[in-house]
């Protein structure tokens, strides 16, 4: 009560500051434990009920969101629910990506920014980086520039991820997104700078707690300075927080084969990956790869 007495008395306090930050982090049952705390005014509820929402999809839980958010809600928040839907029902994408793409030629609403990401977020799974890069240039959030930095790394762009990094910076140096978007752009840079990535991560979970998003990152600054149990030893970690985590599993994929485990364990690491995300850029590479190879194979017969 004193803190939401606080926050009346003196508006320009972040009443969302945790909230914002466990979600950014990948802690999102604290996200959503620590928001249900609150109440904010008006004019932030609907960020913290957007937050909530978006937690509840990183969990999976998509009817949690489609059950709670009506057509008489804030455009935000339907917003929200069309990544659900999109998440939950695969028969539907094609449907949604076609009002997607009328609405992105038609001239996106540039003030919703939470339709901007959520759009660009539908587009980075589907690989149409080009259009996510159209719907988050409208924007100018921190979260918008820190997906903008993580396409173009995606891309391999380096040399744009930076000059997103430096607007960053410019706009607020200290935070959560910014010193993540930094420790990014590190781990892509080259050797001088895994280790500057793994400080950054330790960093943060020194100040909140150790999330399997930042201990994955520190795990992927040891496996690229080649200190593999290290890394293995974070991941392992990382899993017991959160056993479904895609980033962790494709690690541990790879950390297990070159530590030369048995096949058996990177095929059970696969086996989940594919089972729990299979709409993840990895897992439709993999099977796209599969088929091909498939193929290849099939027009070789042995020799009598």
């Amino acid at each position: 009560k004193n803190f939401e007495a606080t926050i009346m008395a003196n508006p320009e306090v972040d009443a969302l500051f945790e909230v914002r930050n466990a979600f950014f982090l990948g802690n999102y049952q604290h996200c959503i434990t620590e928001a249900q705390k609150l109440k904010p005014p008006a004019n932030v509820a609907v960020e913290r009920d957007v937050l909530v929402y978006r937690s509840y999809i990183a969990q999976k839980k998509y009817a949690v969101v489609l059950d709670e958010v009506k057509t008489s809600s804030p455009a935000e928040l339907q917003a929200v629910m069309i990544f659900a839907d999109y998440l939950q029902n695969p028969r539907k994408r094609e449907n949604i990506l076609k009002e997607l793409d009328g609405k992105l030629n038609a001239g996106l609403d540039a003030s919703n920014t939470v339709f901007l990401i959520i759009a660009a977020s539908i587009y980075y799974m589907e690989q149409n980086f080009d259009a996510a890069l159209r719907c988050l240039n409208l924007a100018d959030s921190l979260e918008s520039i820190a997906m903008r930095v993580q396409i173009y790394l995606f891309m391999n762009r380096v040399d744009l991820a930076r000059k997103e990094l430096k607007t960053m910076v410019e706009k607020d140096e200290d935070s959560t997104l910014t010193q993540l978007a930094s420790a990014w752009l590190n781990l892509m840079v080259g050797v001088d700078k895994y280790q500057d990535a793994f400080y950054i991560f330790q960093e943060m979970i020194d100040k909140t707690t150790p999330t399997p998003l930042l201990l994955n990152g520190q795990a992927t600054s040891h496996i690229l300075q080649g200190k593999l149990e290290e890394a293995e030893g974070l991941l392992q970690e990382a899993l017991t927080k959160d056993s479904n985590n895609p980033e962790v599993l494709i690690n541990l994929i790879a950390v297990s084969q070159q530590l030369g485990k048995s096949q058996e364990l990177a095929n059970r690491y696969l086996s989940q990956l594919k089972d729990a995300h299979s709409s993840h850029l990895f897992v439709q590479d993999y099977l796209k790869k599969e088929t091909l190879f498939d193929q290849v194979a099939a027009q070789y017969t042995p020799s009598n």
